[in-house]
């Protein structure tokens, strides 16, 4: 499960790995409004700064599905890679990155046309990612690996690899002191700055 409010505040989005579906719920009253089937293991979410589109890495296919937080329609940007699990947009929104947990690699799609325009291999099995304020850098934890790759993120060049504890699985960036927080499976957190 992961959620994300949407920009407007008027939907939390959750994506239930279980029941392959997104719940869109109320962000007022808390309650459920929509159930839209995704597939096998919807994972990261990622909304434009509209609030009208939510993209969703679907992890058990190659597939991104698009929501239309309008009509609940979905259609999909096919192919980009196996095992797509985490999701950032650009802070102008023209370009949606994903983790694909299965091949190894993080993707840039142009979100104008839903085509992958770049692609680099970072470690083994990516899972979660981070975008700097200043949209800059991106950062992903290779869970197998042990390590944080640092991209930057205009043409996804690799410009450091960090190791560090075993199985990260999560990462966030903290924008005031410019820090990198990376959680690891076995309990333990590492601090890095950015």
């Amino acid at each position: 499960m992961l959620f994300r409010s949407t920009p407007d505040d008027r939907y939390v989005l959750v994506t239930n790995w279980c029941s392959y579906d997104m719940s869109v719920v109320d962000h007022r009253t808390l309650r459920e409004v929509r159930r839209v089937p995704l597939g096998r293991y919807p994972r990261g979410i990622a909304v434009d700064a509209a609030s009208r589109i939510a993209y969703v890495a679907v992890m058990g296919s190659y597939d991104i599905a698009k929501v239309d937080l309008r009509t609940f329609g979905v259609t999909w940007i096919r192919g980009v890679g196996s095992g797509p699990r985490h999701l950032v947009l650009s802070a102008d929104g023209s370009r949606l990155y994903a983790t694909l947990n299965g091949a190894g690699q993080v993707v840039a799609i142009d979100t104008a046309t839903d085509r992958v325009v770049g692609r680099v291999a970072t470690g083994s099995q990516p899972r979660s990612m981070a975008i700097s304020t200043d949209n800059r850098a991106l950062y992903v934890v290779n869970y197998n690996s042990s390590s944080v790759s640092v991209l930057r993120r205009r043409d996804l060049a690799i410009v450091e690899t960090l190791p560090v504890c075993g199985n990260p699985i999560g990462i966030t960036y903290e924008p005031v002191a410019h820090r990198l927080w990376v959680a690891c499976y076995g309990g333990e957190i590492r601090v890095f700055d950015a």
